[in-house]
């Protein structure tokens, strides 16, 4: 905002086509909008209403449709994917010693922490997920059917795979982890889930 006045007359001269106010001495100019800014507003509203008119009151489909379309191709794309095996050639003894080694332990605790506990629990007393801690299991006691139920997941229970998210090593950390858990007798566990097997 500026006072311009003529140079030889001394009164306000406003540019040729623009709109002036003036107000208590203070003169306001009305400038034109750059076009590429007009442009990003105009396309925004075009583009709000085509959304509307879709999404809002046409065919479109909800959040809650593309999330339900979403879980339900889930099972074909985990079937199409191959299977892992997370025990990496080490047999059912060679995992469960790993279970009595510290450094294993705290390896799978830090993954489990950061993976596990949300479904499993903070000490696997079990939430979303069974309890890890109990006799009662699912998919088998077997420190290689751990192995498997962690890398490949299981799609029917919500579980994800996470052998292409964990290093082979991380995932047998976390079995180790998961059974130094057993007989811990947390608070407020889960109620058990499965039959009820001989820990080995």
């Amino acid at each position: 905002m500026n006072d311009i006045r003529d140079n030889h007359s001394g009164e306000y001269s406003p540019p040729p086509g623009t709109e002036v106010h003036v107000y208590d001495g203070i003169v306001e100019h009305d400038n034109f909008l750059p076009r590429w800014w007009l442009g990003i507003l105009y396309g925004t509203i075009l583009f709000a209403i085509g959304y509307f008119a879709y999404y809002i009151i046409g065919p479109g489909p909800t959040l809650v449709q593309e999330y339900q379309s979403d879980i339900d191709r889930r099972p074909v794309l985990l079937a199409s994917q191959p299977k892992t095996a997370a025990s990496g050639g080490m047999d059912d003894s060679t995992l469960a010693e790993w279970a009595k080694a510290p450094e294993h332990i705290n390896q799978g605790k830090a993954v489990y922490d950061g993976k596990c506990s949300v479904c499993h629990g903070t000490v696997g007393q079990g939430g979303i997920g069974p309890n890890l801690t109990d006799d009662h299991w699912i998919h088998g006691v077997k420190a290689s059917k751990m192995a498997s139920v962690i890398a490949n997941g299981v799609s029917d229970k919500g579980m994800p795979p996470w052998g292409a998210l964990l290093s082979a090593e991380d995932q047998k950390s976390v079995v180790a982890y998961v059974r130094s858990l057993h007989g811990s007798n947390p608070p407020n566990p889960k109620a058990p889930q499965g039959e009820k097997v001989a820990f080995e």
